[in-house]
This record gives structure tokens, C-alpha cells and sequence, in this order.
């Protein structure tokens, strides 16, 4: 498998795939992708900035109106979705060049799919909780594991959780369920009732959330290992 680190501004990606092809395609997908987002900005500022539901104006591309879609779901404004769907997107221009077993990594969001068993570490940056893990069977479905936090990275949040995650085959959804969960959980009391934010939520398969050292789990998710993730494979900035 190659892996490639890759950074377009605000967008910072680990690609993991089988030939070197499969990495230009989900690089060229990027690309393009925040070519559209950007360019829908230059329209309407509004939709950058915005933390509540945007409604669209003018024509869209697909990947503006699935980001609206998604967060309006959660009350949320469209670029809660973006880390995510974009790992989405580029994922799936690799399959589409015939990739089997491939992984996206933008900032802690993650598109896999793969036909043998992953383990992909969970960074909370707390000593306590930093060394799981989840197991992921193989799966010819694309899988979506995305991330907020309160305290680590540069998306904003209102809550103050070490990582909450939410688990679906649709990314922006996802991304935009685990912003609502990090935004509603303040202290470890939260945790439970903030869960309630899922319910209902068609194509929410399940949540796990880090703050401090306690920890709660909504639905399914894969299983938990232990694992000693080297620092060198957290998808970071490079300087």
C-alpha cells in the first residue's frame, strides 16, 4: 500500500491506496472539489461563515447542495460537512479508477473501503483514551468515521469534547452529526443526553465520544482495540 500526505490549504490528507494512480485520483478530486466549494464562496461569503442552515440561491454543483442537505439536519451551517465530504469524493474517484482497498484521512474524517481488516486509531490527545483503536471488517461499501473535537485541530466547535465520533457510510452526515455531538457537550454530564441528537437520523449507524476520561457509546460501532498509534501516522499539518 503507498501513502501519501497531502495539503491544499485548509485541507490537510493522509491517501492510502495500491497504486499510485488511485493517489491522483483522489488528489485531482480535491482539487476540483474545493475548485467548486471556493468558487460558490466568491458568490456568497455567506455560505463560509454561516453556523446555521443556508438555503441556496443560485445554481449549485451537487457537492454545495448534499453540504446543505447534511447540515441543515442538524441545524448546522453547511461547512460543518466539508472535511468530510470531501474524503467522501475523492474516495470514490479512486474506486472509480478500480480501487479495492483505500483510505482518505482529511483531519481525522475517514472514506475507507477495503476487503481485508483495518485498524484505525482514534487521537483524542488525552494519555487515557489515546491508545484505542477501531477494528473495521472489510467492506465493499465506503465507511465513514469522522471526527470533532473541542480541543484538538483548527474547526471550531462550541463543546469542549477530547473526539467525538460518528460512524456512517454517508460522510457529510456524519461530519455534521459529530460537529452537532462535540458542539452540545460541554462535560462529561452531556454526554447521554446529548445523544438524543442522533435519534432519528436515518444513515447514523453509531457515535462514541471522548471527554476527559469518561467515554459514551450511541448505536453500533466497530469494535475497540488497544493500540500504540505512532504520532507519525496522525494526519497533521506539515510545515
Amino acid at each position: 500500500m503507498i501513502r501519501q500526505h497531502f495539503q491544499d490549504k485548509e485541507t490537510i490528507v493522509t491517501i492510502i491506496a495500491e497504486k499510485e494512480d488511485f493517489i491522483k485520483a483522489a488528489i485531482d478530486e480535491i482539487e476540483n472539489k474545493r475548485k467548486d466549494i471556493q468558487k460558490y464562496i466568491q458568490k456568497d461569503n455567506f455560505f463560509k461563515v454561516t453556523f446555521e442552515p443556508y438555503q441556496i440561491k443560485n445554481k449549485a454543483p451537487e457537492i454545495i447542495k448534499k453540504m446543505c442537505d447534511s447540515s441543515s439536519k442538524f441545524n448546522l451551517g453547511p461547512m460543518s460537512t466539508v472535511a468530510g465530504i470531501i474524503a467522501e469524493y475523492s474516495l470514490k474517484a479512486m474506486i472509480r479508477k478500480g480501487a479495492k482497498n483505500a483510505i482518505v484521512d482529511n483531519g481525522g474524517d475517514i472514506a475507507l473501503i477495503s476487503d481485508r481488516t483495518l485498524t484505525i486509531g482514534i487521537h483524542t490527545g488525552n494519555k487515557k483514551t489515546n491508545k484505542l483503536a477501531f477494528e473495521i471488517p472489510a467492506t465493499n461499501k465506503i465507511l465513514g468515521i469522522c471526527t470533532s473535537s473541542g480541543k484538538i485541530g483548527h474547526s471550531f466547535s462550541f463543546g469542549n469534547t477530547d473526539a467525538s465520533i460518528v460512524i456512517s457510510e454517508d460522510l457529510a452526515l456524519a461530519d455534521a452529526a459529530a460537529t452537532a455531538l462535540g458542539n452540545s457537550v460541554k462535560n462529561k454530564e452531556d454526554i447521554q443526553k446529548s445523544f438524543k441528537i442522533l435519534e432519528n437520523k436515518k444513515g447514523i449507524q453509531g457515535s462514541i465520544v471522548f471527554i476527559d476520561e469518561k467515554i459514551g457509546i450511541w448505536g453500533e460501532i466497530p469494535s475497540l482495540l488497544q493500540a500504540n498509534i505512532p504520532d507519525n501516522k496522525i494526519t497533521r499539518q506539515v510545515i
